[in-house]
């Protein structure tokens, strides 16, 4: 029968049902410690089999409500089918979370015997004091030397809670600020002070208590660190403030948006870098980057690349033999914090869903440095030039030197536009076909071009 660690029903599509059970049983109100069982293929008046049967799709289906990021902080759940002659039964086993209270969509859902309801105020503060006990993660750890006065009130009560907290909830909620803080694990009521994730995410000074919270820009003229620089920035503040700026810089500065002729008639435009990709990789490193440590996270743009570095490498269960299959959270909270605000969709999908997007735009796939103790690397290669390895030096000191203005051009436009005929080239750029062949000579004997195909069909022209 249907009891506190008990829940039956017949429906394969009613997510928020599912979700609302999976919530309530994460949060263990009565702390029993025991998981918590959601039967579906069951009828809850009879406890008879509905003659469900079980598809892969629906498996997924039901596996996924652990990382569509409704459920925050993300649930604990094992699923298991089995099969009987009126029918199949798929169970969902859900363990009780270390970091209640547990959210489904800003609500915070609970067992009471055989039903589940939405928490009152006591005993969220019974979830929120049940924490206490479980704290592991260094986000979640008392900031002793901050005090409600370190905090932007504003940034969390008009930005943050209503992306939280349910509109109904939050409109009926008449608690103080602390005790709202307190319930999203950005405030430590038994020290009474801010957690670090508070700090972190609302601080009004940030780097006076985490002296590494920033993200160091640096544009190099060159393929290294030893080249000249030509533009630096530091993006500081807390996460909010950080993740705002770096949006718009990367959208203005980074991202190199043009038309490219691809015909005589048709331009099409090219970038030379996903946004998305770029934002998911530098909102990982925000996210999962060690806090203790007090180097800054390094976003570094090279001639034909870019690097983000951040301080902390691979925690947990994430190891160089299962990545990027596996994540673990060294920041729960911040993690948390993240999806609500919308600067990550969906858990353990951010790598996946960034080399599609580069691939997508025709960069190739992102590289990964996760062997160096201490740091999580990634590199991207701009997509005019993936197919170019420069000699050592550079073409006499830069990606085009050495070549005269015609060169250039035949040289850039082939970057982007590999596989055209020399009657192509000369009529997108206008010059005449015999100025074009003598320009390809040259790119041909600095083997920076190929030629493929043969004669008779005319061949045509590749990044060497």
């Amino acid at each position: 029968m249907e009891s506190e660690f008990i829940e039956r029903t017949v429906s394969t599509t009613n997510t928020d049902k599912f979700g609302e059970a999976i919530c309530a049983f994460s949060n263990d109100l009565s702390n029993r410690k025991e998981p918590g069982y959601l039967f579906l293929g069951i009828n809850d008046k009879n406890g008879e089999l509905s003659g469900l049967k079980v598809t892969d799709e629906l498996l997924r289906n039901i596996s996924g409500i652990r990382s569509d990021g409704n459920i925050l902080p993300q649930p604990s759940i094992s699923v298991y089918h089995y099969s009987y002659e009126k029918g199949d039964v798929l169970i969902v086993e859900v363990f009780p979370a270390h970091f209640s209270p547990v959210r489904y969509k800003g609500r915070i859902w609970i067992r009471i015997g055989p039903r589940k309801a939405i928490a009152n105020e006591m005993e969220e503060r019974l979830l929120t004091e049940k924490r206490t006990s479980n704290v592991h993660t260094f986000d979640e750890l008392p900031c002793p030397n901050a005090t409600i006065g370190d905090l932007d009130i504003e940034l969390f009560k008009l930005t943050y809670l209503p992306k939280a907290i349910d509109k109904d909830v939050l409109t009926d909620d008449p608690r103080e600020i602390k005790l709202q803080l307190a319930s999203l694990r950005f405030y430590d009521l038994v020290y009474d002070c801010p957690t670090n994730a508070g700090v972190l995410m609302f601080g009004k000074n940030t780097k006076y208590f985490f002296p590494g919270v920033y993200v160091q820009y640096v544009k190099f003229d060159g393929f290294t660190v030893a080249d000249e620089v030509l533009k630096e920035k530091v993006f500081t503040g807390n996460l909010i403030s950080i993740t705002r700026e770096l949006d718009t810089f990367v959208e203005n500065v980074i991202i190199d948006e043009r038309p490219v002729s691809v015909s005589a008639l048709r331009e099409e435009t090219v970038r030379n870098y996903p946004t998305w990709s770029i934002r998911e990789f530098l909102m990982n490193a925000l996210m999962h980057r060690s806090y203790e440590i007090n180097s800054p996270i390094k976003f570094y743009q090279y001639t034909g690349s870019l690097q983000i570095v951040n301080p902390g490498g691979l925690y947990g269960n994430a190891r160089p033999e299962n990545f990027p299959n596996v994540s673990d959270y060294r920041n729960l909270v911040l993690a948390e914090a993240m999806k609500v605000m919308g600067y990550v969709n969906r858990f353990n999908r951010g790598i996946a869903t960034a080399q599609a997007n580069l691939a997508s735009n025709g960069n190739p796939a992102a590289e990964f440095d996760i062997n160096t103790l201490g740091i999580f690397e990634v590199r991207m290669k701009e997509k005019s030039v993936q197919n170019f390895t420069p000699p050592i030096g550079g073409l006499n000191g830069g990606l085009n030197g050495g070549l005269n203005e015609g060169q250039q051009k035949v040289f850039q436009f082939i970057q982007v536009n590999e596989g055209q005929q020399v009657k192509d080239i000369s009529i997108l750029l206008n010059m005449p076909i015999d100025t074009i062949d003598k320009h390809i000579k040259v790119l041909i004997k600095k083997n920076l071009i190929e030629r493929r195909g043969s004669k008779k069909t005319g061949g045509y022209y590749i990044i060497d």
